[in-house]
């Protein structure tokens, strides 16, 4: 299975401190910067849709978002290009970048926090990735493999949220936090 347009979302850690108009200030400064890696455009108020998507930086490969999507905020990055190379390498690219903006703005925000215990990994593509237990068994292999070589270890539990509404979807949780800069 090709896994293209792979997010990640790696939660707040405890309750969001930060008001959301905050990180519109931010993404605006990421804006002007060129901050991150890819080519970043606009950002997006979505702070009135219940569950939602929050606050959207645009950009031309990929949206980074402090997302409410399940009534729990989190930093999610959402690949929009395709990428060559293995499925591991993509699922590598997008956590990096998840991890890299959560550092970043940890160090923007003295009360935020991101899990070094859990994260999503979403494919948003219903016709590549339906979300079903075939996916599941078709990916379950990548999926791990991919996680242990990323944490180094194999101490880590992978549950699929099956709700076929929904785009196919993994949750992470490990044993040990993670060591985001050492991920990167």
């Amino acid at each position: 299975m090709n896994l293209q347009h792979v997010n990640v979302k790696i939660f707040v850690d405890g309750e969001l401190n930060v008001d959301l108009e905050e990180f519109i200030k931010v993404f605006h400064r990421w804006i002007a910067d060129q901050s991150m890696d890819e080519l970043l455009i606009d950002v997006a108020d979505y702070r009135h849709v219940p569950a939602g998507p929050g606050v959207v930086l645009i950009g031309h490969e990929a949206d980074y978002s402090i997302d409410n999507n399940g009534n729990r905020f989190g930093l999610r990055y959402n690949r929009k290009a395709e990428l060559d190379g293995a499925n591991e390498d993509r699922l590598r690219q997008a956590f990096r970048s998840a991890a890299g903006a959560c550092q970043s703005l940890e160090s923007e925000f003295e009360n935020l926090r991101f899990s070094r215990r859990q994260f999503q990994i979403l494919i948003n593509d219903r016709m590549l990735a339906p979300n079903t237990h075939e996916t599941f068994d078709a990916c379950k292999g990548e999926l791990e493999s991919f996680l242990k070589n990323l944490l180094a270890h194999n101490n880590f539990i992978i549950e699929h949220k099956d709700d076929p509404r929904q785009l196919f979807t993994v949750e992470i949780s490990v044993d040990e936090p993670m060591d985001l800069s050492a991920l990167i």
